[in-house]
């Protein structure tokens, strides 16, 4: 399948704090980071980045069909709440991702708004990625 590429680049700049870097001209790094015992927490660890990303892509399908819809968006917030597990293996994974948008529309935006409830999701390239699960190819050069 033949597609858009993205380029995100990550180096270490001391402990587990790491700055990442994106493709996109005049974006500011990201500093990520684990939380203690390990990190300082000078950033949003991996699992938080996930949880952000999911939402934010969420967020965005759903506003972005209101708008196509002419729903009147006065404001929104989402919250996402992400829970942590051990697998059988005794692994820390991300279990279950639950996300909660809260819109407030404009109630005559009702009829256009029941129909973006009913594909947003669909836009999503994140969440419909995760779900589908990714293929990850991984290669460490020496």
């Amino acid at each position: 399948m033949e597609g858009k590429q993205i380029v995100t680049t990550v180096e270490l700049l001391r402990d587990y704090e790491f700055k990442v870097k994106f493709d996109i001209e005049n974006v500011s790094e990201l500093t990520v980071d684990e939380p203690p015992p390990l990190g300082r927490s000078a950033g949003p660890n991996a699992s938080r980045v996930l949880s952000a990303a999911i939402g934010n892509c969420l967020s965005a399908s759903l506003l972005f069909c209101m708008r196509k819809a002419k729903v009147e968006v006065n404001q929104m917030k989402t919250v996402v709440r992400t829970s942590l597990a051990r697998n059988k293996e005794g692994y820390w994974r991300v279990s279950r991702i639950d996300v909660k948008i809260s819109p407030k529309i404009s109630p005559e935006s009702a009829p256009g708004f029941r129909r973006c409830l009913e594909i947003f999701e669909r836009y999503c390239i994140v969440t419909q990625s995760v779900r589908e699960g990714i293929d990850v190819k991984v290669e460490v050069e020496q």
